[in-house]
């Protein structure tokens, strides 16, 4: 069955079927990556568009490399060297490049929304990449696939979000995802970087990082986003590290084999710590390699519905 959307904006209100869709196909082109020669001619003669207003690097490579790898037509925009900054707007930009017959945008942007209003000024299928701090649901998707990968399952498992809940787009995706999938998600992290609705989302709040240590399977940990001015809601990196960063000892403390993954990039030191980062519970490269099937999953998903 195909996908029951053109667009892939969020994860928020998305059935149990596409998610479980999203993760089937992603198995198949997991296999893909395995092999020697890394590329299909599934989506031949399609075109995207990468809209990247915001800097990254594992997920705009990531998309490039899947659409490669998909043999799509792979377009790069930036914003930099763009129109955009001779004063042409957002709208005239978007329906310009798809006055080119494009059949898939991928956009990140810093505003929320962004995604969503793609959909109104132009026909192709939207895949959004992350805006703002709302969602980001192809990590999301990436983050469940590596965790059933590893564990076998959802349905029934506890995983922790712990860090910087209120700016983190991949903290709401992933508490959309992961309960509509059955698992039993918390949040941990300072008081000042809790959101006060949280709970109304279904999940449960820990402010001691021990506890979620010892209560949960999984332990997704964020990066602290210096650049949204997170440092302002607590007193130090140092104040952070000590009282929620993830080390050796606290985990050898708490006696408890915990998987332990980080959408990256990492402060080292401040949410993990060396040994952890490189450690033997970690998973954090093999959601890297996951990133770029779950996106030939969608993109393949969704270019078979133009």
């Amino acid at each position: 069955m195909p996908l029951t959307n053109r667009h892939l904006l969020g994860l928020q209100g998305i059935s149990k079927e596409d998610i479980q869709l999203i993760l089937d196909t992603t198995k198949t082109f997991r296999e893909v990556l395995e092999r020697p020669i890394k590329k299909v001619p599934t989506l031949q003669g399609k075109t995207v568009v990468n809209l990247f207003f915001e800097n990254s690097t594992r997920t705009r490579i990531s998309f490039e490399l899947a659409e490669r790898r998909l043999s799509a037509d792979s377009v790069n925009f930036s914003a930099s060297a763009s129109s955009v900054t001779k004063g042409e707007t957002f709208k005239d930009t978007i329906r310009n490049i798809e006055a080119m017959k494009v059949d898939m945008v991928v956009v990140r942007h810093s505003a929320a929304g962004t995604p969503q209003f793609l959909t109104r000024v132009c026909d192709a299928s939207i895949i959004n990449a992350g805006d703002g701090i709302h969602e980001h649901p192809t990590q999301a998707l990436l983050d469940m696939y590596s965790i059933k990968e590893k564990l076998g399952k959802l349905e029934g498992l506890k995983v922790c979000m712990v860090g910087d809940i209120a700016h983190s787009r991949v903290a709401l995706s992933n508490i959309y995802g992961l309960t509509t999938m059955g698992a039993k998600v918390s949040v941990c992290g300072p008081s000042t970087m809790i959101p006060r609705y949280i709970e109304e989302l279904g999940v449960d709040v820990i402010y001691d990082i021990d506890e979620a240590i010892q209560e949960n399977d999984v332990l997704n940990v964020l990066r602290i986003q210096l650049e949204r001015k997170a440092r302002e809601y607590f007193p130090s990196i140092r104040e952070y590290s000590k009282y929620f960063g993830i080390t050796e000892e606290r985990l050898e403390k708490n006696g408890k084999d915990i998987l332990i993954m980080h959408p990256g990039p990492i402060n080292r030191g401040v949410e993990l710590s060396s040994s952890v980062a490189d450690g033997l519970n970690q998973i954090i490269l093999q959601q890297v390699t996951n990133g770029v099937a779950v996106r030939m999953a969608i993109l393949y998903l969704l270019g078979t519905l133009n």
